[in-house]
Order: structure tokens, then sequence, then C-alpha cells
């Protein structure tokens, strides 16, 4: 059971069948047994690992898209407000039906945010990422990770009770994934989220649901508890299974010992019976965390391996890296970060030789490069299976250990055996990962390794990468993996690089030190994007009052309008009468005639004058 608010991290090793909860909560799949109740008027947003795009609008209109609720409402205050323009009987039970409905309708569109959407939508596109030169781009010019997010800004304004959120961060930079964390610790709905990023998780949730042999283990802290709570699960669990073993191999022996003496049968039938009834503990096949690997020794380059002067990069007429300078010595290990889209990934196909640039790019003496980026499983020969791609590698004790090391990074059992053509893209860079643990490189070039790893598969690679003697040039977002990983990190912005010595929380307090009036606004933002909803209820009272007193002014415009209308009128009948003699001679003579006429030109002097006085109110309300 799931919570108004509760901000839930669904963890389990892959294939644990974390996104199939999701799927069944939100009806895409049906469950076999049982059934999931929601709430008639709750509302469940579903973000998924991977979507299908239609591309029929530019970026701002495809997420205003969020808000067909609302615009809905505008277009119905808007046909309203125009019968009400030519509406004259102010006192019919219609007119007071279409009042009392417009009252409703602003209302509604009052506690929904209509007056801030623009505002709303403005601050989620930037805090993912985006810039306002890109508003007005169709969503086809964007990439597949670009359009993931703008599915999950669209998620984030529609404001449904729950958000259902599978690996949200895969297409994030770091900068994105602190403005949703943000985002998500203050929102008013639950969140159910699957990550395999320590740190989000850690920042966002306040309660983790393990899925682990067909059963959930449900804890009610955040991940970093819940590892260590889990790990006195297992040691208990562990305990009571071997106790377990040890009686039912007892009980076993007893059985085949007096099995076939008569003066037993009574103790063996109920012996027997006792095994049927006992519930098997389970323990999980296979402790991953404690697998070793590490990488070839690293053959000596010389101290200078990268050095880069003047480097420039340009697609066509978009430069994306301008005049770059940068040295990294042997033995180091740095971190590339930055926001998606500012050439990190571009640099690294240029020091590989992938890439054309300008400028001077020097590779040091001896240096042995390998790369790993999410195209490199093409590289594999497809007819080859996943075992024979390792084994072909392997050298000396390591391949007495193939199957641990393939375990490790999720292969197991009939899987080893797979044709690498039939590996999803997935499955395919995690092989790519383990080729590249086995062969000898003294520079490792890694962009984005984690995106496919469970946590501990993570945690194999990072105790690997920890060992390794070689060079490390390493982009991720990921900051937990980069945490006491890397002691540099460069980042790249507005087409340049910037050096910053220590981790990479290091960096992160720095850049807010640097940016703190920036960092002011962004919190600011953040905090007005998720409290808008607490803050038009508080507004709405005045708001109400406001929208009553306004349209209450003008109805009495537009009565008053009426009533001038009628009284010039009956004024410029009157002066045709005056103006022709016949007439006035046939119409009522004396003083009542001149009484009538002066009453006339006063109430039509009073009324204009009111007429001016409410018309300056409601300009004046309007402003």
């Amino acid at each position: 059971m799931f919570n108004p608010g509760e901000k839930v991290g669904l963890v389990g090793n892959n294939g644990a069948g974390k996104t199939t909860l999701l799927r069944l909560f939100v009806g895409k799949i049906k469950p076999g047994n049982g059934e999931v109740v929601i709430p008639k008027e709750t509302t469940v947003g579903y973000l998924p690992q991977q979507m299908k795009f239609k591309d029929r609008r530019n970026l701002l209109d495809e997420t205003l898209t969020a808000f067909s609720g609302i615009k809905r409402l505008e277009k119905e205050i808007e046909n309203i407000n125009n019968i009400l323009a030519q509406h004259e009987d102010f006192k019919s039970d219609e007119y007071k039906r279409l009042i009392h409905r417009l009252s409703e309708a602003h209302e509604e569109y009052q506690i929904k945010g209509g007056h801030s959407i623009m505002a709303n939508t403005e601050k989620a596109l930037i805090g993912l990422g985006f810039t306002r030169d890109e508003f007005g781009k169709p969503t086809s010019f964007f990439s597949g990770g670009w359009r993931m997010r703008i599915e999950l800004a669209k998620l984030l304004l529609k404001k449904p009770d729950f958000l259902l959120l599978d690996e949200p961060t895969n297409h994030l930079d770091i900068e994105s994934i602190q403005w949703l964390e943000n985002y998500l610790k203050d929102y008013q709905g639950g969140v159910i989220l699957i990550s395999h990023d320590r740190a989000f998780l850690d920042n966002v949730t306040n309660r983790t649901v393990e899925l682990l042999l067909s059963k959930i283990y449900d804890y009610k802290v955040p991940y970093s508890q819940f590892v260590k709570l889990r790990r006195e699960r297992m040691e208990t669990q562990l305990a009571a299974y071997r106790n377990q073993q040890k009686m039912i191999a007892e009980t076993n022996e007893f059985i085949d010992r007096f099995r076939y003496k008569a003066t037993k049968a009574v103790q063996v039938q109920s012996r027997i019976k006792h095994l049927d009834k006992i519930e098997r503990i389970e323990v999980e096949s296979e402790d991953r965390s404690r697998i070793s690997i590490k990488f070839p020794p690293a053959p000596r380059a010389g101290s200078i391996v990268i050095e880069a002067a003047g480097l420039s990069k340009s697609y066509g007429t978009n430069l994306v890296l301008d005049e770059i300078d940068i040295i990294i010595e042997r033995g180091e290990k740095v971190a590339f970060v930055g926001k998606n889209g500012e050439g990190k990934t571009t640099f690294a196909k240029v020091l590989m030789g992938e890439l054309e640039f300008n400028g001077n790019l020097k590779i040091g003496y001896n240096v042995i490069t390998g790369y790993f980026a999410q195209t490199q499983d093409e590289l594999m020969d497809g007819n080859k299976t996943v075992f024979q791609t390792i084994d072909d590698l392997a050298r000396g004790g390591i391949r007495t250990r193939i199957r641990d090391i393939l375990g490790a990074f999720l292969f197991s059992g009939e899987e080893i055996d797979k044709k690498v053509k039939v590996l999803s893209g997935g499955e395919r860079s995690r092989l790519a990962l383990v080729k590249l643990l086995l062969e000898p490189y003294n520079l490792l070039i890694m962009d984005e390794p984690t995106n496919h790893l469970d946590m501990r598969s993570k945690d194999v690679l990072k105790e690997a990468l920890l060992e390794y003697d070689g060079t490390l040039i390493i982009v991720s977002h990921d900051r937990e993996f980069l945490d006491g990983l890397t002691s540099k990190v460069f980042e790249f912005r507005n087409r340049k690089i910037k050096e910053s010595t220590g981790g990479i929380y290091d960096f992160l307090r720095r850049k807010k030190i640097e940016s703190l009036r920036e960092l002011e606004i962004k919190k600011t933002g953040t905090k007005t994007f998720q409290k808008e909803e607490t803050t038009n209820k508080k507004k709405y009272i005045r708001r109400k009052e406001y929208e009553k007193n306004l349209r209450k002014l003008e109805r009495r415009v537009s009565k008053l309008e009426s009533e001038i209308e009628i009284v010039e009128r009956e004024i410029a009948e009157m002066d045709s009468v005056i103006a022709s003699p016949k007439e006035f001679a046939n119409y009522k003579s004396g003083k009542g005639f001149f009484i009538d006429y002066e009453k006339l030109k006063n109430k039509l002097s009073l009324r204009l004058k009111e007429w001016e006085r409410c018309s300056v109110d409601v300009e004046k309300m309007k402003r």
C-alpha cells in the first residue's frame, strides 16, 4: 500500500520485476492473480524508460499540452463571457446560471494555477536543461534523451497525485538531476521511483521497497539506511537458512535410518509430514557485491598523456568547443561533467581520433587507449556467444572466473550462451564493459558506463577502477559513482573547459558558492514552482473577492450603458417633438412636458457620471 505524499524508492536486481510493478499500477498489464486498487479520484503519472514520440509541435507547445484541462477552462470562460456580453435580461435564470458557472470556472482556474502556466513551464524546461532559444524548435530537432526530458517536464507540470518514474535520471546531467531532486523533495503528491542512482534515491525518498526472489520487503527508511538494515536481514536470513538446512539434513538422516523399522514407523511418518509442511527459507543465490575484478596492469606511458592547445570543434556552423586548453597527466583520474550537448562526448571522440578538429592535440608516448561508449557494442562479433566473447580475451587465472565476472554484470545461467546479435542494447553495452576490463590499456575513456548497470554491478566496476593503475577519463552524471573515484573535474560549459581540483562533491560545493546569486534565483523559482498550489489556495479568498468585485463592476457598467442608451433615445424623441411645432401641438402641453424633459436630462447626467466612475475603477482593477 502506498500512501499520499510518500516518496518511495523501488529497488532490486535487474529483472526482479520493478518495471513490471509500475506497469501493473498504471494498467499497462494485468495481474495474473489479485488486483490493483486505485481510487477513482486519484491521478497517476507514469514515465517509462523508453517511449515512442510523435513530432507535431515545437518544444514549448508540446510541453503546454500538459495543461489541456486548464486550456479547456480558458475556452469555457471566454465563451461564457462572450454570451454574457450579449445578454440583456439580467434577471433571467439562464443569466444567473451562467454567472454561477463563470464563478466556478474562475475558481477552478485559479486553484489549478491557470495564471502561472507559462512561468511554470519555463521553470520546468530550464530546470531540465533546455534554453529559451530552444523553445520554438520542433521536437524532432531533439535526440531521444532530450525527448524524454520533454515528457518528464509534461508529467511534472500535470501534478498528478502519484508520480511513477522509471530511471528518470538516465537522460539527465548533474545540474538537471539536482533540479529534479529539489522538485521531487517538495512535491505535494506521492512518488514511486526506480533508480540506480544512490545519491538521488537518498535525497528524494523516505521509504524503500525491495523486490527480491518474487517477494517484497518494505523499509520505512531512505536507501542508505535500507542497505544497512538489508545486510542485517540477510545475515539473519542466512543464519536461519543454515539452521533449517541442518535440521532438514538431520531429519532426512533419521528417516533413512529408521524407514524400514516397524517400531519407528510412526516417528518416521511424522517427520516426513513435518518436512512436507516446512516453508523452505530462500536466500539470494549469489552476493555479487563480494566479487572482485582487477584490470590488467597498465603498460607504462609518458608523464603527459593528453595535451590540447587551442582545440576547436564545430559541426557545420555549430561551434561546440572553442580553443580549449587541457593537460592530463599519467595516473590521473578525472571526470568530465556538464550539461548534455556541451561537448563532453565530442571531446572524447576527438581524443579517440574519430572526429576532425582545429588546433593542436598531442597524445603521450606509448598511450594505449580503451574506449567505452554506447556504440562500442557494435564492434563485437554478433555470431559469438556472451561466454565466447569474453573467453577469447581472458588470460591466465581470469579464465577460471569468467562466469563470476559475467554474473557480476548481470549475465547468469543460460544468458551466457546467448549470441551477441540477440542481446538488447543494454546487454551489449554491459558486455562491452566486461571486454574493457580484460585488456591492458593505460588510458581508459568511459562515456556513461553505469547507464545499464544495477547498483551491485556499479560497485564491482567502481572497485576495479579504484584499483586501476592507469589514467582514467570518465563522463558520468552519477555523483555517488564518481565520489572518491576522481580527483579532478573538468566542467564543459559555454564551449570552454574549466578545471577544478578535488572530487565531485568538492566541485559541486564550489560551484554553488561561485554561482550563489544564480542558485538563489533557481532555489526561489523551484520553491515557487513546488508551492504554487499552496500559495494559490492561500490567495484564493482574496482573489475570489477581487473577481467578485470586478464582475460586479463590469455588470454595473454594462447595465449603465443600457440605461444610458434608453434615456438618450427618450431625450432624442423629446428633442424631435420640440423641433416640430405640429408634433409638439399634438403632445401633452404645459409644464409637465418640460419637467419630464429635465428629469431625463438629470438622469442622463447622473448615469454618465456613475458610468465614468465605474469604468475607471474597472480599468484600475485590470492593470
